[in-house]
């Protein structure tokens, strides 16, 4: 039984929805700068609390004109723009599901996703619209953005209506009781061995979202909070636009990330804050750091890693998932942290790591990574259309149960290993990619390295590993592959030692520039 069942309870957000933190900001901090939309080749847009409020007001108002009830489902396939975050809080607004999907979907997700949600219109933008009309099929109208992320299209789509059209009188707005149990987006997760899942929040999930997560990050009004990392996905989202708006502050929104404009973005806004991920900040240690940026926290993957020290900016690690909309582990803003690790377990939830049996690890075991919160609240309310994976997805003791793999550390430190899904089984012995990618990571020469299973005929899989050198395989050392045999055969044991190595340019790449395993795989067979 949840806590919402048990009479007399009150909840945090009792009476709120995310329409009310935005109209209550536009109240309070009506000429602050919440969102600053920085294009790459046009001048920064900035858009006031009392600007942006009225905008949403006039957006849901012509959503209801054009046939969109609460409980309806839209598809909003947009990626970085202001577009995208206008369309998000006006669905809420007026009480339909927003759904926020991946830019890089193929379109037979698309055509899936639609589907599944029962999405009945969809907002796009030109180089996504023929794609959507052709596979979304059951929708009664799209609409379609003048640009492209900020980039001038080819030429205008001649599918669906434009997006400036929808607009009507924001005294029109819709008007509705609170309700902070009423669902309020959707995203899909990635697909492994069966198909994405739909994660549904409420309005007080995404109210959860920022609130927690501006205490875990320490923002307060006067940050300026950095952000290019897509919109669709919960760490922009929840972690720095969501959590941006519950104290106030500003967030600049990129088209997405630019090591080469970072930091002259950074400069012009007096950015003080970034939700951060290790691709983008290697990608930083290319460039020139300017001493008088004024960033005085990051967030990313791991607690202060040694080989970005060179920024002089104090980072702090977190884990997080779409189901638990904030992190359910998270670094020490104002105390040290054990660096290389993912923080501790954020006071908000209660966290187990056991072994495949079912009994807690002790310090400095692996084990499985389960959490526990209040659905519809700290923790998703459900999978969308999928009742089964909903009840499967948590084990007897009401745990979720994440998938993740980690090593529990002295005073309560957590380290990450592992999906679940990219442990090895090599002869019988389970084989964590992640060792293997760490100790191939700090070679000379290497930018980013990914280890997968490749199929053996005795051994059922051994590792195979992926490198981009640093300048490329065609400036990579022609010793590079027999080096990196030399440390792993030194570092690991032998049946860690990978059976292949590949250079590559680039790898592909999912959600958050996470490299796409599934297709390193393909690659192999």
């Amino acid at each position: 039984m949840n806590s919402k069942d048990v009479p007399g309870v009150v909840g945090p957000f009792a009476g709120l929805d995310v329409p009310w933190l935005l109209r209550m900001r536009a109240e309070v901090r009506r000429d602050h700068p919440f969102l600053i939309w920085a294009p790459f080749d046009a001048p920064a847009r900035r858009y006031t609390y009392g600007e942006f409020h009225d905008r949403v007001g006039a957006l849901a108002a012509g959503l209801v004109k054009r046939g969109i009830k609460p409980g309806d489902h839209v598809l909003i396939h947009l990626d970085n723009c202001i577009e995208a975050i206008l369309a998000w809080f006006a669905c809420v607004e007026l009480g339909a599901i927003a759904v926020t999907t991946n830019t890089r979907s193929a379109p037979a997700e698309m055509e899936y996703f639609a589907g599944h949600c029962g999405a009945v219109a969809a907002i796009t933008q030109p180089s996504y619209a023929e794609m959507i009309a052709s596979h979304c099929r059951n929708l009664r109208w799209m609409a379609v953005t003048s640009h492209d992320a900020g980039v001038a299209p080819a030429q205008l789509s001649s599918r669906g209506d434009r997006f400036e059209a929808l607009f009507a009188d924001s005294a029109d707005r819709p008007r509705r009781a609170a309700d902070p149990s009423a669902p309020c987006s959707v995203q899909y997760t990635s697909g492994t061995t069966s198909r994405p899942k739909a994660v549904l929040w409420t309005h007080a999930n995404a109210l959860w979202g920022a609130k927690v997560n501006a205490a875990h990050q320490d923002l307060h009004q006067t940050d300026v909070h950095q952000t290019y990392l897509p919109l669709f996905h919960t760490n922009a989202l929840a972690y720095s636009m969501l959590g941006s708006l519950w104290v106030g502050a500003t967030c600049v929104v990129q088209p997405r990330f630019s090591a080469s404009r970072f930091w002259s973005v950074a400069l012009e806004h007096g950015c003080t804050w970034t939700s951060t991920i290790p691709f983008c900040m290697k990608a930083l240690l290319e460039r020139e750091i300017p001493k008088q940026h004024k960033f005085r926290l990051w967030g990313t993957a791991l607690c202060e890693p040694p080989a970005f020290a060179a920024f002089g900016v104090k980072i702090i690690g977190w884990w997080g998932m779409t189901e638990t909309i904030t992190h359910g582990i998270v670094g020490e803003v104002d105390q040290p942290n054990t660096p290389m690790s993912i923080g501790r377990a954020a006071p908000e939830y209660s966290i187990r790591i056991v072994d495949d049996d079912g009994r807690p690890v002790e310090v400095g075991g692996t084990g499985n990574l389960l959490i526990k919160g209040i659905p519809g609240l700290s923790l998703f309310r459900e999978y969308l259309h999928n009742e089964k994976a909903t009840r499967e997805s948590f084990d007897e003791h009401g745990y979720f149960i994440t998938g993740d793999r980690v090593t529990l550390l002295d005073n309560g430190f957590i380290k990450f290993g592992d999906r679940a899904k990219d442990m090895l089984k090599v002869g019988g012995e389970n084989v964590a990619a992640s060792e293997i990618e760490q100790v191939i990571a700090v070679m000379p020469g290497v930018r980013e390295v990914a280890v997968v299973g490749k199929r053996h005929p005795m051994l059922d899989e051994v590792p195979a590993v992926f490198v981009i050198p640093q300048d490329g395989i065609a400036g990579a050392p022609l010793d590079l592959q027999d080096s990196i045999m030399t440390a792993c055969r030194s570092a690991l044991a032998d049946f860690k030692v990978p059976h292949e190595v590949r250079l590559v340019d680039e790898m592909p790449r999912s959600t958050l520039e996470k490299v796409a395993k599934a297709e390193l795989r393909k690659m192999l067979d």
